[in-house]
């Protein structure tokens, strides 16, 4: 990483200062006295097993107290801790967040139809005041119109060979291999379904991507234990031995925001959009069509100049509460909230939103959404259980539309810095 001279002494100067070289360079080398204990790991968790973490804990960390123990391993946690058990290591607690409720949001989908109400797990004021507003916005106008564009997860195992000789005879093997590929990989699945591959060589290397679709679940873990099974198989049977292959060679996009997103698809790709009378945005967000388009068109500059995967203002704020307060993988929030939002000013006066996610990334089985708070949040939604994941992604990016219009509103009216302030300080500012 480059650092400006002058800006890395001054940094150093603030952060440490009056230290010398010497100290400096105590500080950043190995140091090989005992550690502190490790905690215990546990297949099944019970009260016992996160008593004696924290006692390793506050045996090594002594500013914690009781208070902060009963914090984290409050009786209503311990009294459902055993659930926990597949989804934590070294487990000594729950993390409490606010959650609040966005909505009804009226939905319009192929598969998501009529108003929902989305809790939102954030300790960020003003997020849901502001996802609300655009709620309410849309479901005034009779709701958003939203479609799954396409759906499938990829893993994308990756191959060494010496040259590209043996490339070329491994690629032309794999090419005549779907159908024994998906049969392997199905047998680890009953829900998972390889639909297809798509090979890239660069050089002595071969990424070999492989597209499921994984039912109600995420599927990552899905995808990922039938392509370790495939490459078992590949291993077995290629006439053309690899010097090396990997489950995973980050050509997947997996956790990740990259340009692969918008010509193909992880999660649930999905476009939702509205027409908002010029009233209507004059009511709910103080400001004009016209103006709005202005603010659109001025921040999508903005947006390519400096680089960004994608045109939006905050998809990650409402995914980020929404996947939390649901069980979702949050991690993913880093490709589910690429995408491009667009305003336009129609012949009438009126305006014209749309959002488009190629990466949303939810489940309504599996993961931690089966978890107690969790399990509470999907059925808030109504979308806990089999055969709703698809209705699930459409209110994302309903959710997304709505926080879209809200924030890009509250900026043209010139409300974004108050409204900070008098929710997240209680400062009251009048016009």
């Amino acid at each position: 990483m480059a650092a400006n001279r002058e800006k890395m002494r001054r940094l150093i100067e603030r952060l440490i200062p009056d230290i010398s070289l010497q100290k400096m360079a105590e500080r950043l080398v190995p140091k090989h006295f005992t550690a502190k204990p490790r905690l215990h790991y546990v297949k099944t968790l019970n009260k016992e097993s996160i008593e004696s973490n924290w006692k390793i804990l506050r045996g090594a960390q002594t500013e914690l107290s009781d208070d902060d123990q009963q914090l984290l391993a409050d009786p209503s946690s311990l009294e459902y801790i055993e659930a926990f058990s597949k989804n934590i290591e070294n487990c000594i607690g729950t993390i409490k967040l606010p959650v609040g409720i966005v909505g009804p949001l009226r939905v319009n989908g192929f598969f998501a139809q009529g108003d929902y109400y989305l809790p939102l797990a954030t300790t960020e004021a003003a997020l849901v005041a502001s996802y609300n507003r655009g709620a309410c916005l849309i479901t005034k106008a009779g709701g958003c119109s939203v479609v799954i564009l396409n759906d499938g997860i990829t893993r994308s195992p990756g191959f060494v060979f010496k040259n590209l000789i043996e490339v070329s005879q491994f690629v032309l093997w794999a090419q005549d291999q779907f159908e024994a590929f998906k049969e392997v990989a199905e047998q680890t699945t009953s829900h998972g379904k390889l639909v297809d591959t798509f090979t890239t060589v660069e050089g002595n290397h071969v990424y070999l991507n492989f597209d499921y679709s994984t039912g109600d679940a995420s599927g990552q873990n899905m995808a990922t234990i039938a392509t370790a099974a495939v490459l078992k198989y590949i291993a077995s049977n290629s006439p053309i031995k690899p010097k090396h292959m990997f489950v995973e060679a980050n050509f997947s996009g997996d956790k990740k925001a990259s340009a692969l997103s918008f010509l193909s698809v992880r999660g649930k790709k999905v476009t939702a959009e509205i027409l908002l009378e010029k009233s209507l945005v004059e009511r709910y967000l103080h400001t004009t069509p016209a103006m709005m388009v202005e603010y659109w068109r001025l921040a999508a500059l903005g947006g390519v100049m400096s680089g960004t995967m994608g045109v939006q203002a905050h998809y990650a704020n409402g995914l980020a509460a929404l996947y939390l307060a649901t069980g979702q993988d949050v991690a993913c929030v880093s490709e589910s909230s690429v995408g491009i939002t667009r305003l336009e000013l129609t012949d009438t006066g009126a305006l014209y939103a749309s959002v488009t996610l190629p990466n949303i990334m939810v489940g309504t089985v599996g993961g931690g959404t089966g978890l107690p708070s969790q399990s509470v949040g999907l059925k808030i939604m109504g979308l806990n259980g089999k055969d709703r994941v698809h209705a699930l992604a459409e209110v994302c990016a309903a959710c997304c539309l709505a926080g879209e219009l809200s924030i890009m509103g509250a900026m043209c009216a010139g409300d974004f810095a108050s409204a900070h302030q008098s929710f997240a300080r209680g400062v009251q500012h009048s016009k």
